[in-house]
């Protein structure tokens, strides 16, 4: 649901924020004049609000932070009626000069494009002549053609091209549902990294559109190491294993590789090279 059509925030405290038959439950505890619930179980629209506001005395499930996320609902731990906002900052020292620098960089067009030929340089292994973003992307599209049908080869699965229905995600063969779901975990680990770094995730200088440009940026830079063969090898699994499950699979095996590589610390270390690595 859009969030111009959600009611807004949700104020919960003195409770437990839990997962039950697909959608959040809180139990409220023993209440205070400054709750707006009595004690009870309630069930929670989570898609109908923007965010919720969980006050003293409260608890969350792993399960309810899942289904939020699911759903591009915020949660933000406050104190009384928001009074104080405690939800985890960026795990860094408390400064702004990456996301700084990073805007600077982002907002000159000049800049822009050296930032975009030097991601994908790292990807392709040359820096390309080119300063025009269109023939770079169609440079780029063309040689993941060549990798896909590589990779496809060397693991030993059947590939029949890239083909994704956004409405119909799960028509589309073990390959490209593998991949969609590699995507999404290399993409989850690319947030942590941009998190981490203070950066600013909507300002991508590949990517434009999304709010999360600049992560989808950072993950691209890993689709040809981690999260093509950590797909196709899933898909080779569930085709020699039918009774698996092709999402968790992949998921599984992606995650595996994140961390037998370090592939988040290295995503940090990236984004830093290639804000930094441009001042001046």
């Amino acid at each position: 649901m859009p969030h111009a059509d959600r009611a807004g925030c949700l104020y919960l405290a003195r409770g437990a924020l839990t997962a039950r038959d697909g959608t959040l439950a809180f139990l409220q505890g023993p209440a205070t004049e400054a709750d707006a619930l009595e004690p009870g179980d309630y069930a929670i629209p989570l898609q109908g609000v923007s965010i919720i506001l969980l006050g003293p005395g409260s608890t969350v499930s792993h399960d309810a932070l899942r289904l939020l996320a699911h759903a591009r609902t915020a949660l933000a731990a406050v104190g009384e009626n928001g009074v104080r906002a405690y939800t985890a900052p960026p795990l860094i020292p408390d400064r702004s000069g990456l996301a700084r620098l990073q805007a600077r960089l982002w907002a000159d067009e000049d800049m822009r494009i050296m930032i975009a030929r030097r991601m994908y340089a790292w990807r392709l292994g040359e820096v390309l002549p080119h300063r025009d973003l269109d023939v770079l992307r169609g440079i780029e599209g063309a040689r993941m053609k060549e990798t896909y049908a590589l990779t496809a080869r060397r693991i030993g699965i059947q590939w029949r091209g890239r083909r994704y229905d956004r409405a119909k995600p799960h028509a589309a063969d073990l390959p490209n549902q593998a991949l969609n779901h590699a995507s999404r975990a290399v993409e989850a680990a690319a947030a942590i990294a941009v998190s981490a770094t203070a950066t600013v995730p909507q300002l991508g200088f590949i990517h434009e559109d999304p709010g999360q440009s600049f992560v989808l940026d950072i993950a691209d830079l890993y689709r040809d190491c981690v999260t093509i063969p950590c797909a196709f090898k899933a898909a080779k699994r569930v085709g020699e294993r039918p009774s698996l499950n092709i999402e968790r699979e992949t998921r599984r095996l992606t995650g595996h590789t994140l961390a037998e590589q370090q592939v988040i610390p290295a995503m940090i270390e990236r984004i830093k090279a290639l804000i930094e690595g441009q001042e001046g």
